[in-house]
């Protein structure tokens, strides 16, 4: 009798690593992934009417008779499982990777077999820890019924199996999956001019609370190399997704597009602190140079100033020093103020529901110098992130206030591209001349053509401005000096250019993409819904809605900040379509 055969989406999932996790743990690994299993996977499986078919020791076949159930179904486990690895040690958690494939299997009551299962299983060997990969088939079949964008990784070569097979990474809001490489390839080209990554300084204090002070020291050394006009240097944000991983110099210099890599550790201790730092070829991992630093507390920003002089002068020996010279005033001399300042920075990248207190400590900071230039814009940016957030509790007073921290930051500021930037940014959103906000973006790029956080702001505020493409090129500019951090930022302002641009085909992938790198953030959800409403895919923008529905209450927000009419209609209107007739 000829076997059972019939038409299924199969899901294949292993543990990433399993076999060190079971040698460092193997009691406690079993017992964990069982409870996943258990209480995760196996409930998400029946709840998408799908079932699994057996378990295989470090992880599970499943089949569904819906594509999109399967994809679904995988999407919510690995969202689940980052919730689940929450406050777990990297080197202690448990993350699956999945291959989706749609094909015809021979069954029997307790195993599937064919050509179908062996690809999906080599589509999971593909996928990252808590990632995705799916064939071309499955792609085709989800078509745009679910919110998620698609990589086209090509047709890499799967073991035993002799057709090509087209594959895909699954991009949506889970853990802890690598930025996509569409917007962070593999192997960035080398700049025209020397290069260098800043790696996250180990904190050797012992004590998990001087964190904030190891990681202003390394932002200080990357801010002085920044100043140096012939040298690229990439941005902190990208340097520090590395933080407390073991990672290949090698690596790094290949994801970042860079030469030279920049390691070391940071130890405060009494009224003392002590650097050590050496400085790698990316190519080849060759150690060039290395060196420590000690000094008083009193003395750390010529500590700061040391090590960046000493990178420069090994990567140039004709370097001037004048070339890595900081302003001749310092930003303050009040080190408690500088502390509270590195305190609340910290806190401002690391959560939105910090932003409150981080604009207390900046105002502490304040009240020591009142002209400390940072802290007066750094305060600014808090305020402006209560409005945009929702968070604040009074936005009529926070608005002046933020407006009037912003213009003494502007006063103060001399030649420091960081508080022009981070206070033209503020005065901007609180409705200033745009024309001459931009004027000191412009300086400060001109000052500091490094720094990746002004192109960002550039680019926003050319957007502000209703100048979409001079946008789109700045933002461009930004992700190359910051190729891995928080890339979904600049991406929706990208989308929000090319949907502003009536671009909506370019704008809806880039949109995508931001919503999976944070998808808690209310604004692409809501140029999403837009872009899809005005290309009349009506229940798509609705699915949208419904999700921005969950994470803000807020459809509509303030569009002052879009200075064109004619870019006010079209975000209006798309928002009024996509919601019907609620707003």
């Amino acid at each position: 009798m000829p076997p059972v055969r019939r038409l299924a989406a199969i899901l294949a999932a292993d543990v990433a690593g399993y076999s060190r996790l079971m040698g460092s743990d193997e009691e406690g690994t079993h017992e964990r992934l069982s409870a996943h299993l258990r209480e995760l996977v196996e409930p998400k499986i029946k709840e998408h009417r799908g079932r699994i078919v057996k378990n295989t020791g470090d992880g599970f076949l499943a089949e569904f008779a819906s594509v999109v159930d399967a994809v679904r179904c995988a999407v919510e486990i690995q969202r689940g499982m980052a919730e689940r690895n929450s406050g777990t040690p990297p080197d202690s958690r448990i993350d699956f990777r999945v291959g989706i494939n749609l094909g015809d299997v021979m069954a029997e009551p307790a195993d599937i077999y064919g050509d179908g299962v062996n690809v999906a299983a080599r589509l999971e060997a593909l996928a990252e820890a808590g990632g995705i990969c799916v064939s071309g088939t499955v792609r085709e079949h989800v078509g745009d019924r679910l919110v998620l964008a698609f990589e086209d990784v090509g047709e890499p070569e799967l073991k035993n199996i002799t057709r090509p097979v087209r594959v895909y990474r699954v991009r949506d809001g889970t853990a802890p999956i690598r930025p996509p490489a569409a917007v962070s390839p593999q192997s960035l080209q080398l700049p025209d001019k020397p290069s260098i990554a800043v790696l996250p300084f180990a904190n050797m204090s012992g004590d998990p609370e001087q964190e904030y002070f190891a990681e202003g020291m390394v932002e200080e050394i990357i801010t002085a190399l920044s100043r140096i006009r012939w040298l690229f240097v990439i941005a902190r944000a990208s340097s520090f997704t590395y933080k407390g991983q073991s990672v290949d110099v090698k690596q790094v210099g290949r994801e970042l597009g860079v030469r030279y890599v920049l390691e070391g550790s940071v130890r405060k201790a009494g009224g003392r602190v002590r650097i050590t730092a050496q400085l790698i070829e990316g190519a080849t991992g060759a150690h060039l140079w290395a060196d420590r630093f000690d000094g008083s507390l009193d003395a750390e920003f010529d500590l700061q100033d040391q090590v960046a002089m000493s990178v420069a002068g090994v990567i140039e020996p004709t370097l001037q020093a004048a070339e890595t010279a900081r302003s001749a005033s310092r930003p303050t001399d009040d080190l408690t103020a500088y502390d509270l300042y590195l305190r609340a920075y910290a806190m401002v990248r690391s959560s939105a529901r910090q932003i409150s207190e981080a604009l207390r400590l900046t105002e502490q900071a304040i009240e020591r110098d009142p002209r400390y230039g940072p802290a007066l814009a750094w305060a600014a940016v808090c305020c402006h992130r209560l409005l945009v957030d929702g968070r604040s509790e009074d936005p009529a007073a926070d608005r002046l206030k933020g407006a009037d921290f912003a213009r003494r930051a502007l006063e103060v500021a001399g030649d420091d591209p960081s508080i022009m930037a981070n206070a033209a940014f503020a005065l901007a959103f609180f409705g200033e001349d745009i024309g001459a906000m931009a004027a000191f973006v412009d300086r400060a790029l001109a000052l500091n053509p490094n720094y990746a956080r002004g192109w960002h702001i550039s680019g926003t505020i050319r957007l502000m401005a209703g100048q979409p493409d001079i946008a789109i090129e700045h933002l461009h500019t930004a992700l190359r000096l910051s190729p891995r951090a928080r890339v979904g930022m600049s991406l929706t302002v990208i989308g929000i250019a090319h949907f502003l641009s009536r671009r909506f085909d370019e704008a809806v992938p880039k949109l995508l993409i931001a919503i999976q790198e944070n998808p808690n953030l209310p604004h692409p959800y809501r140029y999403l819904a837009a872009c899809y409403a005005h290309m009349g895919r009506l229940d798509d923008a609705r699915e949208v809605i419904q999700r921005l529905r969950a994470i803000s209450p807020v459809v509509v927000p303030d569009l002052s900040f879009l200075r064109s009419p004619q870019h006010r209609e079209l975000y209006l209107s798309g928002l009024r379509l996509a919601a019907g007739d609620v707003i």
